[in-house]
């Protein structure tokens, strides 16, 4: 199969797809009914609700993101950015995890409140994932299926949830926010890494909605840990949301 170039990549999902910064109420349960459909209705980690809207505490401290798209108007997925303005809005993995953290100098209390964020509750919905290729377990979470995309073959690549994930990293930027945490399966993780997403491990794996271990990311040194193909993608991305973020 020919090899598609970096900017065939970036062009591909700029045709079809677009990020969308959800600071609106509208947006954000967007955002919320498609954590509802992926959380609840599909995975059961959370119990479905009538007003189908999947919600938690840490929302009122988040940044969210959506991915968009662009013919049918529908929302195709969506990411959460945790973050925290004082010691009383802790992160999840503080909460939750911390005895899991291996490396004492990447706890998050090491860092100023305000440099320090967790990604979460990335979702792409069931009619965004109807090719065989994309609805195999863990895609509704942003699993790359190794066996099905090889480097050589990028256009079969799930644009969506490797968007969502460049789309946080964009936020991370432009919010200034230096010192990154997620708790994921390590096949995730190594998801991300195959396109060039420096996922950090710094503890063990343990059992938190699953098998889950944290990770650290850097999201200054993503863009030079991109593999090429991937980089115009994300400056694609960093353009679309430079103009709907209020940094």
């Amino acid at each position: 199969m020919t090899e598609i170039s970096a900017d065939s990549i970036s062009g591909h999902f700029s045709d079809y797809l677009k990020p969308v910064f959800s600071e609106s109420q509208e947006h954000k349960e967007h955002s919320y009914n498609i954590r509802h459909q992926v959380y609840c209705e599909e995975l059961h980690f959370e119990p479905e609700n009538e007003q189908k809207l999947e919600t938690d505490n840490f929302d009122s401290h988040s940044y969210h993101c959506l991915i968009q798209h662009k013919s049918s108007g529908n929302y195709a997925g969506t990411v959460r950015l945790i973050v925290s303005n004082s010691a009383s809005q802790q992160l999840p993995i503080e909460l939750y995890c911390k005895e899991a953290i291996q490396r004492p100098e990447l706890f998050p209390d090491n860092f100023d409140r305000n440099d320090i964020c967790e990604i979460s509750r990335l979702a792409v919905p069931l009619q965004f994932r109807r090719r065989k290729m994309d609805n195999f377990d863990g895609a509704a979470i942003g699993l790359i299926n190794k066996e099905v995309y090889s480097e050589t073959e990028l256009r079969c690549f799930p644009f969506i949830a490797v968007g969502l994930y460049l789309s946080a990293t964009s936020i991370l930027l432009h919010k200034n926010i230096n010192h990154c945490y997620v708790m994921v399966e390590p096949r995730l993780a190594r998801s991300m890494r195959f396109v060039g997403l420096p996922f950090e491990q710094i503890g063990p794996v343990v059992d938190y909605h699953g098998k889950r271990a944290p990770y650290y990311i850097q999201p200054k040194k993503v863009e030079e840990n991109l593999n090429e193909d991937f980089k115009s993608l994300l400056f694609s991305i960093n353009n679309a949301l430079t103009h709907q973020i209020d940094v």
